[in-house]
């Protein structure tokens, strides 16, 4: 490994000599920066990222209004989620916030959160495929990536990196914010549709109908068109029906 950082810091070396001159002038400060990311992005592990993104999950479930234990939102969201605390390799945990908005997400470390706006758009089958889907983003290391993302453009954890720190010199609001930036940002069209195919099998491998995420599509569809919530930032429908309809079929 610390042969690996070495290559990679004489990497960034050559890169800032060659790349980080202006006038003529070498440019000390922009080398120190580029030197930095290098060795961030060779340091920046896994289990840094899991770390991060259970850590952001908390101040997220703090600024939330989350369904209190035995609430009817709850109390659905337990039903149908039974059996998954464990599903696929990953260890899982699911909470309802309090947000008319449809939505849902998940996070790297296997946080899994249902907007009470989203159970109250659909019954639990559709559910359970969003849900899927959801996951899906995490097997996949969809959710890995973005959050991974956040943290080598962060400013924050840059600063925390340069002086030796890690994740747990990061402030609750550094936390919050860059928990905010991983679920707002959007995936790639291919990881959607690849994490809508993951929910068909998701669906399939625990006797479900796979059927069940297509209709979750044309749900919200009709109920509230293409903007906003869990279809907003996803491929055109019709493509991703047709995706779903070929994964159903086994194509």
């Amino acid at each position: 490994m610390k042969k690996f950082i070495h290559i990679l810091l004489s990497a960034g070396l050559l890169l800032t000599l060659t790349g980080c001159v202006k006038d003529g002038e070498f440019n000390m400060a922009s080398a120190m920066m580029v030197g930095a990311g290098v060795l961030q992005a060779a340091t920046l592990d896994e289990k840094q990222v899991v770390k991060t993104a259970s850590l952001s999950a908390k101040e997220l479930d703090k600024k939330n209004k989350v369904a209190p234990a035995g609430s009817k939102y709850d109390v659905r969201l337990q039903r149908i989620v039974r059996g998954l605390e464990n599903a696929d390799g990953l260890r899982l945990n699911y909470k309802v916030y309090l947000d008319k908005s449809v939505n849902a997400f998940a996070m790297p470390d296997g946080t899994v959160r249902v907007h009470s706006g989203l159970l109250d758009a659909m019954p639990d089958d559709q559910v359970l495929a969003v849900i899927g889907h959801e996951i899906g983003h995490v097997k996949l290391k969809h959710s890995y990536n973005q959050m991974r993302s956040q943290l080598l453009t962060n400013a924050a954890f840059q600063a925390a990196a340069s002086t030796g720190g890690d994740i747990g010199a990061l402030t609750s609001s550094q936390l919050g914010g860059l928990a905010y930036k991983a679920i707002n940002a959007r995936f790639s069209q291919r990881d959607e549709l690849a994490a809508d195919r993951y929910a068909v099998e998701f669906l399939r491998s625990r006797s479900k109908d796979p059927q069940a995420m297509t209709r979750s599509i044309k749900t919200l569809q009709a109920k509230y068109g293409s903007g906003g919530g869990f279809l907003s930032s996803h491929p055109s429908n019709p493509q991703r029906i047709d995706n779903l309809e070929k994964a159903i079929d086994g194509q």
